[in-house]
């Protein structure tokens, strides 16, 4: 078993979590199949590679990937769950298929039903403890709450959530201590500004919005949750793919969930000629780059094999010079006030 990752706190009430956690959208079959076999085996890989914070959500392979991620975990060691909030599943006894259902590849006859009020709440954080067959869950995330999931009906999910009372059922779990930590998990940035005027939120899992692609974070809220003592959790650290595999493999680029526009191809291409210059695998330059933020605990690739847990930890432990950063931003292709990976950045 390697080392255990170093650990760093989400919240300011005690909850701690590996640097490196593990991302399991793939658990659920996210766009193709892997076996219940290999799930667990991944999980178990995970584990021996001192991965301790793992997080799911029911929406993933609808209910798959939590079943599959509490088969591993239970009667394992001391470890750290996260999993979201915000949509039910609802029996379709019409699901039969193994066809893709909103990019999972599971034949879970469940449909997903948004739903952020305060029974909502509650409902979905029982039938998750079930999925999971855990005793409990570490923290509770809503899921994708917002105008990119919800457009012109953002306003009353949000509303569920106020005066709906869907944040007072996660206040009453934190404070009885059900769940020890709870936030957002998104993929947008106001929607967690707003969230922050309205409840006392302990960390925001934002996906895809602070990485060596994209740190318009470090704007507004980066500098709001460092001020409030919120912790971030990085999802997406390669941008749907790009970030890991880079431009030469000959295959499709895909960024944010789609095709990868050509500015941003052209980026990529960019950051790979500079990581050429200082043979250093532009994986773990996206990989490592999130940590240096102070108000980061953890960055959670998603994960679907064992072979790509050994080569997280790789990516973990390669060095980086100083001046590959420095590199970066004197060409423009991070912001100068991005802070960058360093002796002091690990804690």
């Amino acid at each position: 078993m390697s080392a255990a990752f170093p650990s760093r706190p989400l919240g300011t009430r005690g909850l701690r979590v590996s640097e490196i956690g593990f991302g399991a959208a793939p658990l659920g079959n996210l766009y193709s199949r892997i076996g219940d076999a290999e799930a667990l085996l991944t999980c178990r890989a995970a584990l021996d590679a001192g991965i301790t914070y793992f997080d799911t959500a029911p929406y993933y392979g609808f209910g798959l990937s939590e079943r599959r991620l509490g088969d591993a975990l239970r009667g394992g060691g001391s470890c750290q769950v996260s999993t979201k909030v915000g949509r039910l599943l609802k029996p379709d006894a019409s699901i039969s298929t193994n066809a893709p259902r909103q990019g999972f590849v599971s034949s879970m006859p469940f449909t997903a039903a948004f739903d952020y009020s305060y029974e909502g709440i509650l409902a979905s954080w029982q039938a998750s403890i079930q999925r999971l067959g855990l005793a409990g869950i570490d923290v509770l995330y809503v899921h994708d709450i917002g105008a990119l999931t919800h457009g012109a009906g953002a306003a009353h999910c949000f509303a569920q959530l106020t005066t709906g009372g869907g944040f007072r059922a996660l206040e009453e779990l934190r404070s009885s201590g059900a769940i020890k930590a709870y936030g957002l998990g998104v993929n947008e940035i106001d929607i967690c500004l707003q969230a922050l005027a309205h409840t006392d939120l302990d960390g925001i899992l934002l996906a895809g919005r602070y990485t060596l692609l994209e740190q318009t974070a470090l704007e507004t809220l980066l500098p709001e949750c460092r001020q409030r003592q919120v912790s971030v959790v990085i999802g997406g650290p390669y941008n749907s793919g790009i970030l890991a595999t880079g431009t030469r493999h000959g295959g499709p680029l895909h960024y944010n969930y789609a095709a990868a526009p050509p500015a941003i191809v052209d980026r990529v291409r960019r950051l790979e000629s500079c990581c050429d210059e200082f043979a250093i695998p532009l994986a773990a330059a996206a990989l490592q780059f999130p940590l240096a933020h102070p108000s980061v605990a953890s960055v959670i690739p998603g994960l679907d094999s064992a072979g790509q847990i050994a080569r997280t930890r790789v990516l973990y432990d390669t060095a980086i010079p100083t001046e590959f950063w420095t590199a970066l931003k004197s060409s423009g292709l991070l912001r100068a006030d991005a802070p960058c990976p360093g002796p002091a950045a690990r804690r």
